[in-house]
């Protein structure tokens, strides 16, 4: 079994749903025969057709109101919106359609569909190549929001999101597409979708985290162990809806936590895990929650946006923090 990137993975979960689900069709800019910015749909138009893997007009709107009335039709339509900041003209098909449609039609209608969107900074991109809004989807009713960490998890979430009969936005870090390598097996065994995953158990504090802040949560965890620190990693995976049962475990044990995102700070997903731990797991707190964010600013120009991103010393410093509180 050879090892792939998670861009590889994300490829290989799309051909297995093209391949066995004459119902899933791929869509967007540049998707078919120049497989895609990131090279995310290479070779499925040539393997599929052009009728199964369709490149659209720059037209996000479009793609948007395309995919929903695919998906009310029968279809399992995946649209890739080529960067996450080129979303926007999509917001009111997913708001006022996609996400209310099981509603509006009181379940006569379902909306099966994906929307792919690469995001997040570090690849020295433009402003709106590199915002990470993901709480602004995460606050709309009706719609899944899901973010892999690792090619394993791309292909196992990619294929549940697919096959889930209501809407998810799949967002792609794309700063880890090509960062490591895992030995994949397509074999079309999906992960289930709205859990987080404790990726490695710890005694003394909870780092919380998702995307493309699990390496430097990693890297944060491996010198915490140097140090006699154990540091429970949880991947959040799924950050709409919230898996706080998990959470609210893996604190109750440790009895600290960090939590780390890219995003910016003000009305995060970072926001409401700390408000909920607040609200429910006070008593199994030994000191407060810490998090270590984006700024509430626009996401700068590559030369400083390693300034914005979060560190592997930014998280240690608030661990430490919170371990100074007996």
């Amino acid at each position: 079994m050879a090892k792939i990137t998670m861009v590889e993975a994300v490829t290989m979960a799309l051909a297995h749903e093209l391949k066995n689900d004459k119902d899933v069709v791929v869509l967007g800019e540049d998707v078919g025969i120049n497989g895609g910015v990131f090279r995310a749909t290479n070779g499925l138009a040539q393997t599929f057709g052009e009728d199964r893997v369709i490149d659209t007009p720059l037209a996000e709107a479009m793609i948007a109101g395309m995919t929903v009335g695919m998906a009310t039709q029968g279809m399992k339509p995946i649209a890739e919106a080529q960067f996450m900041g080129f979303i926007y003209p999509m917001v009111e098909h997913i708001i006022c359609h996609a996400a209310r449609m099981r509603n509006r039609t009181r379940g006569r209608l379902t909306c099966p569909l994906v929307i792919r969107a690469p995001y997040g900074g570090g690849i020295h991109a433009p402003e709106h190549h590199s915002e990470s809004t993901e709480a602004m989807f995460a606050h709309m009713p009706g719609i899944r929001v899901v973010i892999p960490s690792s090619p394993s998890r791309a292909y196992g979430l990619l294929l549940a999101a697919i096959r889930n009969p209501d809407p998810v936005l799949f967002l792609e870090p794309k700063r880890v597409y090509h960062l490591n390598k895992e030995e994949v097996e397509d074999d079309g065994e999906e992960y289930p979708l709205d859990m987080c995953y404790v990726d490695r158990e710890g005694d003394d504090v909870t780092l919380i985290t998702w995307g493309a802040m699990m390496k430097e949560t990693i890297e944060a965890a491996n010198i915490l162990a140097e140090r006699g620190i154990s540091a429970e990693i949880i991947d959040v995976a799924t950050v709409s809806p919230l898996d706080m049962d998990t959470i609210h475990e893996s604190v109750a044990k440790t009895g600290r936590c960090v939590i780390i995102q890219e995003a910016a700070k003000h009305c995060s997903v970072s926001s409401e895990i700390a408000a909920n731990l607040a609200d429910q797991g006070l008593y199994n707190l030994n000191a407060p929650v810490k998090r270590v964010t984006g700024y509430d600013t626009i996401m700068p120009l590559f030369k400083l946006e390693k300034k914005y991103m979060p560190s592997v010393d930014r998280i240690l410093d608030k661990v430490e923090q919170v371990l100074e509180v007996s």
